[in-house]
């Protein structure tokens, strides 16, 4: 244990004696113990005074404040070995919170669903972080054992199990990880090591120690997570939580050596790992190559893609919003990836951006809807509350249409009405009553109506769960079908998908039509008309159109039938001339 503000360190195993660690060479305490078995309970005393969970616990059974229990990594049995992943162009993520996708909120629990998951066209689930958090009640941005998966959901088996079934579904596992800050209850690394830095400021408060003089062991500690989670859980990918409050200086980022790190383990396993970052910063160096000046990761998400689509379907302009009144912005974004690349941004005070048009399309993951763009409204409504039924499609459609990769939030592939609202379980009452009073002025500035949810209250948890039975409801059951089309069409259309990213062009006219085309190398192509507005307009199909292979307007997705003008929100997708 790398512990270099310790002058000593006892290892204390439930039931014996406290058993003083020998200290090392920069910092590093270490001893053998024999006759340990899985499960055992045991903390370290610092300094003889303070007793702390282990910093790279693997199980936390007593949650954040409670002592360590050992885990056997080789104990479980797994029948995966013929599992090899997916490309990194055939991804189509779904995106799912443990706790709130199913009533039992566990790992085991999520398991049942994965037939469906995969007959619906998705190739990898993305879960939400897992990382030991306070409480039972999370989305996992706090967490503070990087190590130890999530108690209440299951624990370390309770994953193994879950990513081992996902493998046999032939579906990847991509795993959302923090290494841009630590929750605020239950995170002792500082008494261990220089963890953090008054250096740099997040939106959390002190950024992670990745570049000082004392940084060896911190880098070490993020560097050996994202091994564990590849070598000891077998996930197939890590998502990175807003690497834009990530501050590195060193001759090698941290990310470049957590992403070469990570792939050194999965080829050991024989497979190959995707790791993708969060960003606001459009910046076209995350998945630029090392040796070419880049972070050397392979996808980034575009914010731009969905605040573009959102704001050409509700009409919002509040906080970032404002950002994307431009009509150009919405083709920009679906045909080349970022809308901004440059441009001066109203809500950053600056220029944003760099281009991005020459970059595949599977560098970018596109949505029109996530946890952080449902979760972080005053209400947090999902689309379905906020726009018409046939502008649910709309959005469906230039996403699944768009060349990038595809990511869906839980239930809304069937309209989930239940809103996925922030909440957490914070053991200390102050730390809980500021998170309420904070969420309260974080929203102000989007002038949204109604009262912000308390984050602390169970109730704000029990109304975010899913409700899985709404699939076979009408109108929901429809857009399922429409949802599993679109995903069909996606993988067995050559000139859809993220791959041929050069061939696509769209535009937007004056009256609120966009169009997209896309072509394959060999030349198949489609011809996608999308009516963005409340009212009927003239029909102007490119005359290489030669038929209608999806029409969002037919009756078996609950639309009103083909008609003469393109109807409100009405999208219609044909087949081009060679």
């Amino acid at each position: 244990m790398w512990a270099p503000r310790c002058q000593s360190v006892d290892l204390v195993l439930e039931g014996r004696p406290p058993l003083a660690m020998s200290r090392g060479d920069e910092g590093i305490f270490e001893m053998t113990v024999p006759r340990v078995g899985a499960g055992a309970r045991y903390q370290y005393r610092l300094d003889g005074e303070r007793h702390r969970p282990d910093p790279t616990s693997r199980w936390q059974p007593d949650g954040v404040h409670g002592p360590s229990a050992v885990v056997d990594p080789t104990a479980f049995a797994w029948t995966d070995a013929g599992f090899r992943g997916h490309a990194l162009a055939d991804l189509v993520f779904y995106e799912l919170h443990v706790g709130a996708f199913t009533p039992a909120g566990s790992f085991e629990a999520v398991i049942g669903h994965l037939e469906s998951l995969a007959d619906l066209g998705v190739t990898a689930i993305e879960i939400m972080p897992v990382a030991e958090f306070p409480g039972s009640r999370n989305w996992g941005y706090d967490g503070v054992h990087l190590f130890a998966p999530q108690s209440t959901y299951g624990g370390p088996r309770g994953l193994r199990r879950l990513v081992d079934a996902c493998h046999s579904r032939n579906l990847s596992v991509i795993l959302d990880v923090v290494y841009n800050h630590l929750g605020p209850e239950g995170n002792y690394l500082a008494e261990f090591g220089p963890f953090f830095t008054d250096r740099y400021k997040t939106p959390w408060g002190e950024a992670v120690n990745f570049d000082g003089a004392d940084a060896a062991g911190v880098r070490r500690h993020f560097v050996e997570n994202a091994r564990a989670w590849v070598r000891e859980f077998h996930v197939d990918g890590l998502r990175l939580d807003a690497i834009h409050s990530i501050f590195d200086t060193s001759p090698v980022h941290i990310l470049t050596e957590v992403a070469d790190a990570a792939r050194e383990e999965a080829r050991r396993l024989g497979r190959s790992i995707h790791i993708i970052a969060e960003s606001h910063d459009n910046d076209r160096r995350i998945v630029l190559p090392s040796a070419d000046g880049g972070l050397g990761l392979d996808a980034v998400w575009s914010d731009d893609f969905h605040h573009a689509v959102h704001v050409a379907l509700t009409g919002e302009r509040g906080g970032y919003y404002a950002d994307f009144t431009d009509p150009a912005l919405l083709p920009r974004a679906v045909a080349e990836g970022f809308a901004f690349q440059g441009q001066s941004s109203e809500y950053f005070g600056g220029p944003r951006g760099t281009p991005s048009a020459d970059l595949p399309g599977e560098h970018f993951v596109i949505f029109v809807q996530n946890h952080d763009q449902v979760g972080n409204r005053a209400q947090s409504d999902r689309l379905w509350s906020i726009v018409r039924f046939e502008a649910l499609k709309v959005a469906a459609a230039l996403m699944f249409a768009a060349p990038g990769l595809p990511l869906l939030f839980m239930g809304e592939e069937y309209g989930e009405t239940a809103p996925f609202q922030y909440f957490t379980s914070f053991l200390d009452r102050n730390l809980a009553e500021a998170v309420r009073r904070g969420r309260t002025l974080e929203f102000a500035k989007f002038a949204w109506q109604g009262q912000v949810v308390d984050p602390g209250d169970p109730a704000t948890f029990v109304r975010s769960r899913l409700n899985h039975s709404l699939v076979g409801a009408p109108r929901h059951r429809e857009l399922h079908h429409y949802y599993r089309r679109w995903l069909a069409l996606r993988r067995d259309h050559p000139a859809l998908g993220a791959r041929h990213k050069s061939h696509a062009q769209a535009s937007l006219d004056g009256q609120g039509v966009l169009t997209l085309v896309r072509r394959a190398p060999s030349g198949e192509g489609v011809y996608l008309l999308a009516n963005l507005t409340a009212e009927p307009k003239p029909r102007n199909a490119d005359p290489a159109a030669r038929g209608i292979i999806l029409d969002s307007a037919d009756v078996q997705f609950a639309g009103p039938g083909r008609v003469t003008p393109l109807a409100p929100y009405q999208v219609q997708l044909y087949e081009l001339t060679r």
